[in-house]
């Protein structure tokens, strides 16, 4: 395709080496294709016409040019017009379950793990055009900050808006956020439905054993990713509030209860990933978003403009000035 313009016929265009064998055939015979003769004087002739012989070439560039045009039709070239129309086939429903208790304000991830996750969940968001995505926020207990919704700009606006505060219980629900996740889940008609649950501690709070939240998440068919976040070892976490309001940061030993969250993942289908570092974090959301693809149709729809027409007039209008000529102004150098 050349500037918009494609070929049907392209392997026509061979037909166009015709035309140096014609000028060589025309440059060896025109001489013996022209009538001389010699006289010793042309006194007797009128020589305003004297310049016409010099111009008798242009016949044949004529034809040349019409010849080469023709070949030009031949190879069919046409401009495509093509036109898209994308249509989501199986779409997924997803709940992202995020811990928003004290200890995620810790700084082993940059500038703290909330706000690492924050970044890295919204670059997750934007990439799932076709999905509908939902948040649930828990600590010491669970709510819905956000309902499964396709409209990506409520999700994100909802995610900017997480933070940690005082209002809900202290502590670590891990099988209540799981259990509010299922709930938010349960009567969804999506082909695959999932949840990614992200915690930087252990289950230490809660009615809902995460075992039962995990059996529950089965029954209905819901797959489950866990994400362990914190560094290996010791992490400058929150230890106490000052009468400010702002925390006193000290040296606190990571406790993720990876068992569980391997469990979790492992009965209800998904995968367990731990995340050290922002580097880390990030890839883990890209797996997931690779491991969880939706399937989308595309369908191309393809007009096509036929141009070869105008290229045949003109070759037509060319052949028709060459004979005009030929049998005019040139008739007598023929």
């Amino acid at each position: 395709m050349l500037e918009g313009i494609e070929f049907l016929n392209k392997e026509l265009f061979w037909l166009l080496l015709l035309l140096p064998i014609a000028i060589i055939w025309y440059v060896f015979t025109r001489k013996k294709q022209t009538a001389e003769l010699k006289i010793s004087s042309l006194k007797g002739f009128k020589t305003s016409s004297s310049w016409l012989p010099q111009l008798k070439p242009i016949l044949f560039l004529l034809r040349l040019l019409a010849l080469g045009l023709l070949i030009t039709a031949l190879a069919r070239p046409r401009t495509v017009d093509v036109s898209t129309k994308t249509k989501t086939t199986k779409g997924i429903d997803i709940v992202m379950a995020i811990d928003v208790s004290a200890s995620m304000l810790a700084k082993d991830l940059l500038p703290n793990r909330l706000e690492a996750l924050k970044k890295v969940a919204a670059q997750f968001i934007q990439g799932r055009p076709n999905d509908r995505i939902g948040l649930v926020e828990y600590a010491g207990e669970s709510y819905t900050k956000t309902p499964i919704t396709s409209d990506k700009t409520i999700v994100l606006r909802s995610l900017r808006d997480i933070k940690y505060n005082t209002i809900i219980e202290g502590g670590t629900a891990i099988g209540m956020g799981l259990a509010t996740s299922v709930n938010r889940l349960k009567d969804s008609k999506a082909k695959s439905k999932v949840i990614i649950l992200l915690t930087d501690g252990v289950n230490n709070s809660g009615f809902i054993d995460p075992k039962i939240a995990s059996e529950l998440a089965v029954e209905y068919g819901i797959k489950t990713y866990t994400i362990g976040l914190g560094t290996n070892g010791m992490a400058l976490s929150p230890i106490a509030i000052n009468p400010g309001g702002t925390f006193q940061y000290g040296r606190v030993q990571v406790e993720i209860d990876e068992d569980l969250l391997k469990n979790i993942a492992e009965v209800t289908g998904g995968k367990y990933f731990r995340a050290t570092d922002n580097k880390k974090l990030e890839e883990i959301y890209n797996e997931i978003n690779k491991l969880e693809k939706t399937e989308v149709e595309e369908f191309k729809f393809y007009n096509y403009e036929e141009k070869y027409r105008p290229l045949v007039i003109i070759a037509g209008l060319l052949l028709m000035l060459e004979l005009l000529l030929r049998y005019t102004i040139f008739r007598s150098f023929v």
